[in-house]
Order: C-alpha cells, then sequence, then structure tokens
C-alpha cells in the first residue's frame, strides 16, 4: 500500500513497491500498465508513469514500444 501521507513523493514509493516485488519474484513478464497502476493504486498516471520510468533508468524493466513494460531479464539468467 501506498501512504498518501508520507513525505516520500508517491512515484518513489510506487517505484519501491514494484521494485521489491520484481526483486522478490512476484512480478515477472508483463508489468500493469500506467493505467492499471494508476488505478490499482490510486494514484495519477504521471505518477504511475514516473515510478515505471526509475524503474526502467535502473534497468529493472524494459519497454517495447506498443506493448508496454516488462521486467528485464536478471544477469545469470538463462533464456
Amino acid at each position: 500500500m501506498l501512504d498518501h501521507d508520507s513525505p516520500v513523493p508517491l512515484y518513489e514509493q510506487l517505484a519501491a513497491l514494484l521494485r521489491r516485488q520484481i526483486r522478490d519474484g512476484n512480478l515477472t513478464g508483463r508489468v500493469p500498465s500506467i493505467l492499471g497502476l494508476a488505478q490499482e493504486h490510486g494514484v495519477s498516471h504521471r505518477t504511475s508513469a514516473a515510478a515505471l520510468a526509475i524503474l526502467r533508468d535502473e534497468g529493472l524493466i524494459v519497454s517495447v514500444r506498443g506493448k508496454g513494460f516488462y521486467v528485464a531479464e536478471r544477469r545469470g539468467q538463462q533464456g
């Protein structure tokens, strides 16, 4: 859950939540859409997009034009 009263920006909270899910193996394959994340967590589209941009910049997810975001292959994984 995101804390709307926290001094930590919502996009950082959402990025941290998704990061944990990816690292724990609870989020694999396709990542929920910007709209889906916004609706699920009660945040704006911009907040969702900013969170996904952080994870993309960290190399945890990749964007596929016209298809969405996907969890990146972990180093050492065989494809």
